[in-house]
């Protein structure tokens, strides 16, 4: 690692440690050269699948699509930004898990659903509404029911 003072090439590190989520070490260093010390943060770097779309073409996955559809569902309702932030990294974890290269968008949009359904009933029926494109009220009343019929 380059000194981000002096530009030399050689540093040791002094101390490592796991940040308290446990998601990226942290590791104190010191320039050999100048003595100067610094902090660097290492994570693990994890590509997400490529998107297949229903039309067969292929998009790269972004998370502000996930989280623009997962705010909107959501919009005045009484979920904290930590729980969204939450489901948003839950999905992504889940779509990582699967280990393949592509995924389908519909594989996205049922993960995503489930999510919802897991935070806010309400949100979930306003995205399963878009999303299954209902027709009309039976298709509204179905979900509904599916949702009290559900144990807490």
């Amino acid at each position: 690692m380059h000194c981000p003072f002096c530009s030399a090439v050689d540093t040791r590190v002094i101390d490592s440690r796991l940040t308290s989520e446990g998601v990226q070490v942290r590791r104190r260093r010191e320039c050999i050269d100048c003595k100067d010390r610094f902090t660097t943060y290492e994570t693990a770097e994890l590509s997400l699948p490529r998107v297949i779309k229903s039309d067969g073409s292929r998009e790269p996955f972004r998370e502000e699509k996930l989280r623009a559809g997962m705010l909107r569902a959501l919009e005045k309702r009484p979920v904290s930004s930590d729980k969204i932030e939450a489901s948003i990294n839950q999905v992504k974890k889940e779509l990582q898990s699967h280990g393949e290269r592509e995924i389908p968008s519909r594989k996205i949009g049922e993960t995503l659903m489930g999510e919802l359904q897991r935070l806010d009933h309400v949100a979930y029926v306003r995205f399963a509404s878009v999303y299954r494109r209902f027709e009309d009220i039976d298709e509204f009343r179905q979900v509904v029911e599916s949702l009290e019929e559900q144990p807490d």
